[in-house]
């Protein structure tokens, strides 16, 4: 089933196929509860701290408990770590669908968040450990890369249409079958792998690594969210502190959480930032887009997620092609050129106003993912490349650790640009005859300004609406012109810092020489040893 010269066979690129089950369902998830958070309100009656912790207790497990998870899997296996938290995910999904009170289920998602975390590392190692020849893996990386933003795409799909038919649980319970399934057939196809030099794991820098994220990512969300607090900022000074000491731990521990070497290695390093970088860029994007489509174009949430399809097979298109040119340019200047086309993603999405076609937005957002993804799907590839294959989990679970750090600052740093933009343009407007109370709500954000319009008579209400989203465009201008100024500046920096790197060798398969013919004398010695010779003398004249 396997073939000949480090190319992976029939099994390896079936068992990819099963690696793609929970990573699309982790990445659905992220957003499959956006629809369900209305009806789970109307029956368990959630208090308002209990709903935001409902929808972000998830995420920040996820992202506090990847790289201890990534050293978990080093060490006791990656296939084995996949199995438990698959069998962890299937049950937490069943919990959550069947919760009797709101602190049931957010206990559930707790533990969809930690189960979570183990198969997101898990997935990428084993990826590394399964395609060993340069073009094979940098597709199988594609397809990784694919199936997570094909997951977070089609979260909210899944989520409205199962709601449309069924209770709120059934969100959770499309997990299930997935998740048996490969608990089924996972220990068959998928291959184990482990550090077998690996210590016992450090559980101090865990907690240290998991306090530090948590905290970090808790005050850039809510700082986005609610405007600067001391508190949200006092916060993020506790996750820099405490990760300043999770980093001098692991200088000093015998057998550290981290390799901290690694980012010796310019492709290391460099990938790494670009990924940051990246996810910066394209969770601002989904901000934008989202409210855009829905609060100034009018459209159902549903038909808002269904309408984000489109961009997916332009998505496809870009990867495919940027695989092929990844065998003849160096990763620089493809991770280089992937960013610039979403800057101008930004610069499209920058001229969006509240009379633009469709189309405008959705080419803007298409670029956008485009140069993204063709951007972090290379830097995946000499992340996984630049560490030693008993290291593949925790370089995996770096790099979407920086993805989700990127994630956040997008939201807090893009989204605050447009906020400051929205809340000026509506401070300065005339709306006269509009009640105070309205014009102060509106002032917020324009979910409030859409709801305020709603309750006010025709033309008032209409005034007050148009005047909303004039502004909300306003602030997506400047919030597109700062993603493209970022981005171009990251683009820049990524093809100097890796311009060193160079085109992946692509193995040269073995070719067998002709022995002699048994019993054949000085003839069949000599006739098998020229042809021999001659084969080996053209293949080393083919590649120089």
């Amino acid at each position: 089933m396997t073939s000949t010269a480090g190319k992976a066979g029939r099994r390896e690129w079936i068992g990819l196929t099963v690696l793609l089950l929970p990573l699309l369902l982790v990445s659905m998830d992220m957003g499959v509860l956006y629809f369900a958070i209305p009806f789970i309100g109307e029956e368990l009656e959630p208090s308002a701290p209990q709903q935001l912790w409902t929808m972000d207790i998830y995420g920040f497990l996820l992202a506090g408990l990847l790289i201890p998870m990534g050293a978990l899997g080093d060490r006791i296996g990656r296939r084995k770590l996949l199995l438990i938290g698959a069998a962890a995910f299937g049950l937490a999904s069943v919990v959550a669908a069947f919760s009797p009170s709101a602190e049931m289920l957010i206990a559930a998602r707790a533990l969809l968040g930690v189960a979570g975390a183990t198969l997101m590392p898990s997935t990428l190692a084993l990826v590394r450990n399964m395609f060993h020849d340069p073009v094979q893996r940098r597709t199988a990386i594609a397809v990784w890369t694919a199936a997570m933003t094909a997951g977070a795409t089609l979260g909210p799909v899944a989520g409205g249409l199962l709601l449309d038919h069924f209770w709120w649980g059934s969100a959770f319970l499309l997990n299930v079958p997935a998740m048996v399934l490969l608990l089924a057939i996972g220990p068959f196809l998928l291959p184990e792998s482990k550090d077998a030099e690996a210590g016992r794991i450090d559980l101090v820098s865990a907690a240290l690594s998991l306090v530090a994220v948590l905290a970090v990512i808790y005050g850039i969300k809510e700082t986005a969210a609610e405007g600067v607090h001391v508190g949200y900022l006092a916060s993020i000074a506790v996750g820099l502190t405490v990760g300043g000491v999770f980093v001098r731990r692991q200088r000093t521990a015998a057998e550290p959480l981290l390799d901290l070497s690694l980012f010796r290695d310019r492709a290391y390093g460099a990938s790494i930032a670009v990924n940051v970088v990246a996810a910066v860029a394209m969770f601002g994007s989904a901000l934008f887009n989202t409210q855009y489509l829905q609060l100034v174009l009018g459209m159902r949430p549903l038909e808002a997620a269904l309408w984000s399809l489109a961009v997916m097979p332009g998505i496809m298109v870009a990867l495919t092609v940027s695989g092929l040119l990844a065998r003849r340019i160096r990763p620089a200047f493809l991770i280089g050129g992937g960013l610039f086309v979403s800057v101008c993603g930004f610069v499209v999405m920058s001229r969006a106003r509240p009379d633009s076609p469709l189309v405008l937005v959705l080419v803007g957002a298409g670029l956008v993912a485009a140069g993204v993804l063709v951007a972090t799907t290379l830097t995946a590839e000499l992340i996984l490349g630049a560490a030693p294959p008993e290291r593949a989990s925790v370089a995996g679970a770096t790099s979407e650790t920086g993805s989700e750090l990127g994630g956040a600052l997008g939201i807090a740093v893009l989204g605050s640009v447009a906020d400051a933009v929205y809340r000026r343009d509506m401070t300065a407007a005339s709306l006269d005859g509009v009640p105070a109370d309205a014009v102060h709500g509106a002032n917020d954000t324009l979910a409030a300004a859409s709801a305020a319009a709603a309750d006010l008579p025709g033309p008032v209400g209409d005034r007050l609406l148009v005047t909303a989203q004039a502004a909300f465009s306003h602030g997506m201008h400047h919030a597109a012109v700062g993603g493209a100024v970022i981005l171009a500046l990251a683009a820049i920096a990524a093809a100097w810092s890796l311009r060193a790197v160079p085109i992946p060798e692509v193995p040269i398969p073995a070719v067998r020489v002709p022995e002699a013919a048994p019993g054949g004398g000085d003839h069949a010695e000599g006739g098998a040893g020229g042809e021999g010779e001659g084969v080996t003398r053209m293949v080393m004249e083919k590649t120089g």
